[in-house]
């Protein structure tokens, strides 16, 4: 018997006795696991948020609120564990970075290859200086369960780019309040920091010449991103001046004034669509409107044949909707108010028509009537599934005293959904079941500066809302925040309303609130020996 017979024997011992030894010790496969259990509902490990540059006014107020659940009342009752994937700790961290600060190249027309040298000598800026601070956090938090918030002031304030890892990940949110006390762009600008993407819809943005609306695109990542951004008005798509995209240079943010893209007449109501040729960043408006102040737009949910508008409040003075349809065919959307007593059609107007590619919008006044709800959008007829975005524009106060805040469709709070930055006085939280009765729990953190958290239970019947002054936890110093989660029953959309009145002028921003997807289904796995063999 030569060599090569005596090894090949010895390798095929060595895997047959590894293979036993594998067949001894691996688990039994449990009758869930045979049965073809669900995924396992597991915490995330890491989160990412990015947050815009808070305001070109030199007398802007701006505070920074970040905040994770504890994880011994989340969704399940299970604290995450800091272990990785790979079985190395993750840390427990959570911290906001600035960006570095890129000029809009988009304020005039440029040819393909100026833009092209616009974005290379700002990639070649970002990697040769450092952004101020670079290496210090704004915001850092390194315990779940308690608020910390940070001040900046003024014009010079950065977008934000933040990663949140460990026990700080799952549910991770961070607030931006941002108090304008005058001037053109005076007003109380409110925006819960978003997560990077790559496609996003802006319905109720304008062109006009009393608007000045801004679309804030923040690349996270450390190579560039090209994006696109489309604009559709009343008749269908507007005039792009940019055929080559909008270079976002690496871990930078740009702000882009919307009249510049196009060279078509004014338009008073506009539908933006963000979407990214490479790279992923972060998209918000920021809106201010001559004589109405100013505040942020965030992306609407994506397109559906249902859409829920929550958070009108009851004292609201005018409320427009914007919708828009990206498909090819019309869409026919019956229009209904969800307040505390039950659903209604409004008298003032009961369907909108939006046209194939169109913005169209519907001025719904008087439509609470002194009672807060939510908007609901519904196929006018069967058969008529066409999907839509939406988002209201609505103001409070009247004269010289009006405020503007806007409303994006937004999804339902799922398992667990939070807003941080609450004061004991001007909060309010509104729960909207549209479809079938919910139990809630509404949770009220510790405060940023001391507190005991406190949860109180509500039931919410189908077809009504729930507006209230939300749990204050005791004791409560500075800000606190509030995470509501879907006991039972549902769904259950939300809004949360910080009222700040200033000088007599009715101030307020709204925030709506989804599922913050702090868990994730991961697959149940098992040893497959099988593959060992011929």
């Amino acid at each position: 018997m030569n060599r090569s017979t005596l090894s090949l024997l010895a390798a095929a011992t060595a895997l047959a006795a590894l293979t036993g030894v594998a067949t001894l010790t691996a688990p039994a496969p449990d009758a869930a696991t045979s049965a073809g259990a669900a995924p396992a509902r597991l915490p995330v490990e890491r989160s990412s948020l990015l947050c815009p540059a808070p305001s070109s006014s030199e007398v802007a107020e701006t505070t920074y609120t970040s905040f994770t659940p504890a994880a011994d009342d989340a969704p399940g009752g299970t604290a995450p564990g800091t272990g990785g994937a790979d079985g190395a700790e993750v840390p427990d961290r959570a911290e906001l970075k600035p960006s570095a600060a890129v000029q809009d190249t988009t304020a005039a027309p440029k040819k393909a290859d100026a833009r092209k040298a616009d974005a290379e000598q700002a990639d070649q800026a970002a990697d040769t200086k450092k952004p101020p601070a670079a290496e210090k956090a704004v915001v850092t938090a390194t315990e779940p369960g308690r608020p910390v918030a940070a001040q900046a002031d003024g014009a010079d304030a950065p977008a934000l780019i933040g990663v949140a890892s460990g026990r700080l990940a799952p549910g991770w949110t961070t607030q931006q309040t941002t108090l304008v006390p005058a001037g053109g762009a005076r007003g109380l600008l409110g925006v819960g920091c978003s997560a990077p993407d790559t496609d996003f819809w802006f319905p109720g943005t304008s062109t006009a010449e009393n608007r000045r609306d801004y679309v804030h695109l923040t690349n996270p990542d450390d190579a560039a991103a090209v994006v696109d951004v489309e604009l559709f008005g009343p008749e269908g798509p507007l005039k792009s001046q940019l055929t080559d995209g909008i270079p976002v240079p690496a871990r930078s943010s740009v702000p882009v004034l919307l009249s510049t893209l196009t060279a078509d007449p004014a338009t008073s109501d506009v539908t933006v669509h963000v979407t990214t040729r490479s790279g992923r960043v972060g998209a918000v408006v920021r809106s201010a409107v001559d004589q109405l102040g100013s505040d942020w737009l965030p992306a609407s949910a994506d397109p559906a044949d249902t859409l829920v508008l929550p958070g009108i409040p009851a004292d609201a003075t005018s409320v427009q909707l914007i919708a828009y349809t990206p498909g090819e065919d019309d869409a026919e959307m019956k229009i209904q108010l969800v307040g505390a007593t039950g659903t209604i059609t409004p008298a003032v107007q009961q369907t909108i028509r939006v046209k194939s590619r169109m913005t169209a919008s519907a001025d719904l006044k008087g439509l609470t009537n002194g009672e807060a709800g939510a908007l609901l959008l519904t196929p006018a007829q069967k058969g008529g599934a066409t999907p839509v975005v939406a988002a209201l524009r609505v103001i409070r106060g009247s004269g010289e005293k009006q405020e503007v805040a806007f409303i994006p469709a937004t999804g339902p709070v799922g398992e667990q959904a939070t807003v941080a930055d609450n004061r004991a006085k001007g909060t309010t939280l509104s729960l909207t079941a549209p479809a079938g009765t919910a139990e809630v729990s509404v949770t009220a953190s510790a405060g940023t500066e001391g507190g005991t958290p406190t949860t109180k239970t509500y039931t919410v019947k189908a077809g009504t809302t729930v507006s209230m002054t939300p749990p204050v936890p005791a004791g409560l110093k500075g800000s606190y925040a509030l995470t509501v989660r879907t006991v039972s029953g549902g769904p259950v959309h939300a809004a949360r309303m910080l009222a700040l009145p200033q000088d007599g002028i009715a101030m307020f921003t709204v925030q709506t609130l989804a599922d913050d997807r702090g868990r994730v289904a991961v697959p149940r796995a098992e040893q497959d020996l099988s593959v060992l063999e011929d």
